[in-house]
């Protein structure tokens, strides 16, 4: 999966060339985020003292905005575009590593033709997905996390303030917690997503064979028993999404309120202005985000990970059979 790409020099310029020019416009993304990370606290004290202020501050902090904010959706755009220019030259590479392997095999592979389609092509785009959002999380965590330990000074609860960078360490804290509450609860998650993908190729396959000869195949007994097993495989994926969906939707809903739960006394003291507030809310919630990148995106991951074991059981028959 990895090899084909990244060790075969006919893909060195694309592979190694490909991800720094990635890595550097994730990098600009980041710088972006943080400046409008501080233009919230300047333009909500504006807000908030509006006696102090004219409306052409209030205009000037708009205009500055969008001076921020254009160039941040220039540079992602771009930044997707390459992306998937980049995944899709992956996924050729593996590809023709597979076929090469593939027609040496003279043992016959169950459901080779949709692994080296369908599965390849699942396993590259959700790589760029996920891929994307890691790396993002990384750059993020390097520039935030500074701005977040400054900004724990606000601090006013008992045994809170008195550790340093304390919003730091919450965030952390709440993003660990939710990823092992999250890999118990859906433990179960990545089985049934590799059952479905079974029974699917099974059902595909009986239709692929009854296109030339509907006699012997596609019979109204085989097609009900094999939409059974699909059917049965997805009912019980959907009961566990049901109570996993619960936890992830209540855990992302409680996260909104955990910074002005924290810092919102101080805003009633004095200590801390509106715009401080609202700068701290989205540092907060830039570093729990980043820290629970792997929490949020968790059905994507349990997908990738049903993909991965299917197309590393692929690899082994098929070098397996080539011998």
């Amino acid at each position: 999966m990895f090899s084909s790409f990244f060790k075969d020099k006919k893909w060195a310029v694309w592979a190694y060339g490909g991800l720094f020019v990635i890595v550097v416009s994730l990098v600009l993304q980041t710088r972006l985020n943080v400046a409008i990370n501080d233009w919230y606290k300047n333009f909500y004290d504006i807000l908030q003292n509006v006696k102090d202020h004219s409306v052409d501050e209030f205009w000037a902090g708009i205009w500055q905005f969008l001076l921020i904010a254009m160039p941040y959706v220039i540079i992602a755009t771009l930044t997707t575009f390459f992306a998937s220019h980049w995944v899709f030259r992956w996924r050729e590479a593996m590809t023709f590593a597979y076929v090469d392997i593939w027609r040496k095999c003279e043992k016959d592979i169950e459901g080779s033709s949709q692994r080296m389609q369908e599965d390849i092509y699942r396993f590259a785009k959700i790589t760029e997905t996920l891929g994307l959002q890691i790396l993002r999380a990384m750059m993020t965590l390097i520039a935030f996390i500074p701005v977040l330990w400054a900004l724990s000074s606000g601090v006013e609860l008992a045994y809170i303030k008195d550790i340093p960078g304390s919003l730091v360490w919450i965030a952390l804290a709440v993003s660990i917690g939710g990823l092992i509450i999250s890999w118990f609860v859906g433990i179960k998650l990545p089985k049934l997503e590799y059952n479905i993908q079974k029974s699917e190729a099974a059902f595909r396959k009986e239709l692929v064979y009854a296109e030339d000869d509907k006699v012997r195949y596609a019979t109204n007994e085989s097609i009900i028993s094999l939409f059974t097993g699909v059917k049965f495989n997805f009912y019980r994926l959907f009961l566990h999404y049901g109570y996993f969906n619960i936890w992830l939707i209540s855990f992302s809903q409680f996260m909104v309120i955990v910074p002005y739960m924290i810092m919102g006394s101080g805003l009633f003291t004095g200590l801390i202005t509106l715009g401080i507030l609202v700068q701290v809310s989205n540092a907060f919630d830039q570093v729990r985000s980043s820290f629970s990148v792997f929490i949020d995106n968790w059905t994507t991951i349990t997908e990738l990970r049903s993909i991965h074991k299917r197309l590393s059981e692929f690899e082994a028959n098929i070098k397996f059979g080539e011998q």
